[in-house]
């Protein structure tokens, strides 16, 4: 066994041996995956044939890539233009007001007309208000305007004046009215800078086919060039804006991490080098930040294991986890690595052989379900560094997600051995996990056509299978390597040939018997509540042990008719020859190197109880006699086996000296003497509930009776025999 070797390992480093083993720990892990994520130097160039596929070292952003879509999407957006539909009203007031000056110079020249004919006489010729005074007039009308306006007025020809001061008012209005009919029906349209000529070449054209005068279609001619304008304008902000939005609507271009860049035997090209740039791989030198991210990961597993572990109490039990774990978690990394070593493109899902499960379910077994949980969830961390070199491609998460599922699934077993729990340890180790890596395959949209589909799911279910054989076939030699109680060595120390059991049957064959019978009611009774009937079996035939030392002074191995030998000692004396089988027993033991759980049992199977007979007689004789000088040394029963062994062992014996026992007789000391034990706190330690105890009464007095049970008279034996004899002969005949 690996315990014993490792106590005295212990005891000689003291306090030193728990850091040097989590420091190997430390060491193994990062040097194991270091292996798989050691980056070599390289010097990629143009031209150059690759002689391995070339993977991406990371993901990343291809960022020229990037700029490059994001400019021919920006180049791809128009120019955005505003129509501002009030420009059309504008200018419409802008002609209404022209005519209203102009009609306002009409009436003040036919005015000034008049007062100079009346002025003059009969005799003088009258001079009109001529031609260049309205123009004069007109200007210092449009002076009187708004300034933003002036300039609008200013630019229309002076021919426009000459013609409309000729015409009559009625050809005028029809001029103004022609005129704000054009404006309206083009500047309703947007008329864009690039479009100006054409719209005014349209509105000249719809001059020519006005039922007017040539003079009044070239009056409206003449403010054609000027009102027609652009009212539609390039937005720039807004075409920026939209820019903006399409360049931001474009997904990165990203290389992501296990990326096939060049494939084996191919050329480098131009567009692979800027890849390869991005990524920092052509002329790359071996990164720190693996062996860093290393690093935080075997010190975090450390950390997460002493904080998991320092709440347990006991040194002995907290070291012994730590080991334990140390050493499956190391097994589980090599394994790992052992896989990986095969992993080719080819056989990509070559890993999913790896039992996931073995270690999470061992763990549970034998340490905790919370030691599994922890050993599942830092299998899948760990398996993310072994299998570097599959990061970026489908196959990492498929292994990953098995991994962690099939690791959980087996700290779902109850925890006991494994081989007993049939259908439940096929379903949680080997079915569910199988369902879960069909169901990654599914989302992954694998082609079920494909034959590596196959092969891939025949992996998954090989390793489930591999974990329960596994965890099945080796559970009773970890057990043998960290146990001393092991189904291998209880079932060795059971085998009726074994030295101690052949003594105790030739030198105490009353002990021997009595061990027998107490071994088969203990057994029944513990199986019954559920707890480890071999060891309780086991340490009932090693329980009194002690009694070979003074065989005959225990009642049930004097001869028939023997006067017994306490009738001639002190009570004070057969005291010490009493308590001496247990003390002696727990020597026997030891030196035999049984398991401790034998040897204690043995210690405990009287607890402290009260040595009643041999009390009373020394009361008898010396009344200042104390209870404590006949109590057993002790200690009381400290597990639910040893419960069960100390009632079992008790009510065996009494009811072997009972007279004529009886059903009814047997029910009444069983039930007396459990009450008794509870009474006088032997039970407290046990952690035996009420409903167990009455589960153990109940199991006991059925074997007691079965086996003490008083034999039943059958007075009609003789006829029944001479009737079945002469049928007998009348069948021969």
């Amino acid at each position: 066994m690996i315990i014993r070797p490792l106590t005295r390992l212990k005891n000689k480093m003291g306090r030193y041996f728990l850091p040097v083993l989590l420091l190997l720990f430390f060491l193994i892990t990062s040097g194991i995956l270091y292996s798989s994520v050691h980056q070599t130097d390289t010097n990629y160039r143009e031209g150059q044939v690759a002689e391995e596929n070339i993977r991406a070292n990371k993901t990343i952003e291809d960022t020229p890539a990037t700029q490059q879509k994001q400019e021919l999407a920006a180049e791809a957006v128009g120019p955005e233009y505003t129509y501002q539909e009030e420009i059309a009203s504008e200018q419409q007031q802008l002609v209404n007001r022209l005519f209203d000056m102009v009609e306002k110079v009409r009436d003040d020249s036919a005015e000034e007309n008049e007062r100079r004919r009346e002025e003059a006489t009969d005799d003088d010729a009258v001079e009109e208000v001529t031609e260049d005074e309205k123009v004069a007039a007109m200007n210092e009308e449009i002076e009187q305007t708004e300034e933003e306006e002036i300039s609008f007025y200013q630019q229309i020809p002076r021919n426009f004046y000459r013609i409309v001061f000729s015409l009559e008012q009625e050809e005028l209005t029809q001029v103004q009215e022609e005129t704000l009919d054009i404006v309206e029906q083009r500047m309703t349209e947007q008329v864009r800078q690039a479009d100006l000529n054409t719209a005014r070449q349209d509105a000249q054209e719809q001059v020519e086919t006005l039922d007017i005068s040539n003079e009044q279609k070239e009056a409206v001619s003449d403010l054609m060039n000027e009102v027609i304008v652009v009212n539609t304008f390039l937005n720039e902000q807004r075409t920026e804006e939209l820019r903006q939005e399409a360049e931001d609507s474009v997904q990165p271009v990203m290389i992501y991490q296990g990326e096939i860049i060049v494939r084996e035997g191919s050329q480098i090209d131009s567009n692979a080098i800027q890849k390869l740039n991005v990524l920092g791989m052509t002329e790359q030198s071996q990164s720190f930040f693996p062996f860093i991210a290393i690093i935080l990961v075997a010190l975090l597993q450390i950390a997460v294991l002493y904080y998991f572990t320092h709440s347990v109490k006991n040194k002995d039990k907290r070291e012994n986890q730590v080991v334990f774990y140390v050493v499956a978690m190391t097994l589980s990394l090599l394994f790992m690595k052992f896989f990986q070593l095969f992993q080719t493109e080819a056989m990509a899902y070559i890993p999913l052989f790896f039992p996931a499960a073995f270690i999470p379910v061992v763990l549970n077994l034998f340490v905790n379900r919370r030691s599994g949980i922890l050993a599942a969830a830092f299998q899948v961390v760990l398996a993310a560094f072994i299998f570097y070199e599959a990061a970026g491609t489908n196959v990492l998460p498929i292994i990953l997600l098995s991994y962690m599922f099939s690791g959980l699934m087996g700290t779902l077993l109850p925890r006991r051995r494994i081989s007993h729990q049939g259908k439940q340890s096929m379903l949680w180790i080997v079915v569910f996990p199988f369902l879960i890596s069909l169901t990654i395959f599914v989302l992954q949209g694998v082609n079920f056509a494909d034959s590596q589909t196959w092969i891939a799911l025949a992996c998954s279910l090989t390793g489930s299978v591999l974990s329960l054989l596994m965890g099945v076939g080796l559970y009773q030699f970890i057990e043998l390597m960290i146990t001393d109680d092991s189904d291998i060595v209880l079932n060795e120390l059971s085998n009726p040939n074994h030295t101690l059991l052949k003594k105790l049957l030739e030198e105490a064959p009353g002990t021997y018997h009595h061990s027998m019978m107490v071994a088969n009611l203990s057994a029944n009774a513990v199986a019954e509540i559920g707890g480890n009937t071999l060891l309780t079996r086991v340490a009932c035939y090693y329980h009194d042990i002690g009694k070979l030392k003074h065989a005959n002074f225990f009642v049930e191995n004097l001869p028939q008719g023997a006067e017994n030998p306490h009738n001639f000692l002190l009570p004070e004396d057969s005291k010490q020859i009493i308590f001496g089988h247990v003390t002696d027993g727990v020597k026997v033991l030891e030196q035999e190197k049984m398991p401790q759980m034998v040897i204690d049992i043995c210690q405990q199977h009287h607890g402290t109880t009260l040595m009643k007979f041999f009390y009373s007689k020394a009361k008898e004789r010396n009344s200042e006699v104390t209870e404590e000088e006949f109590r057993y040394p002790g200690p009381n029963p400290q597990t639910r086996e040893a419960g069960v062994v100390s009632i079992a062992d008790s009510c065996e014996a009494a009811v072997r000296a009972m007279e004529n026992p009886t059903n009814e007789k047997i029910d009444e000391f069983v039930s007396n003497l459990i009450t008794d034990r509870m009474l006088d706190g032997q039970l407290d330690d046990t952690q035996l509930t009420l409903k167990e105890l009455k589960i153990i009464k109940k199991s006991l007095i059925n074997g007691l009776c079965s086996t003490f049970h008083s034999r039943i008279k059958y007075p009609k034996m003789k006829s029944e025999a001479e009737k079945m004899k002469e049928e007998q002969e009348r069948s021969g005949q």
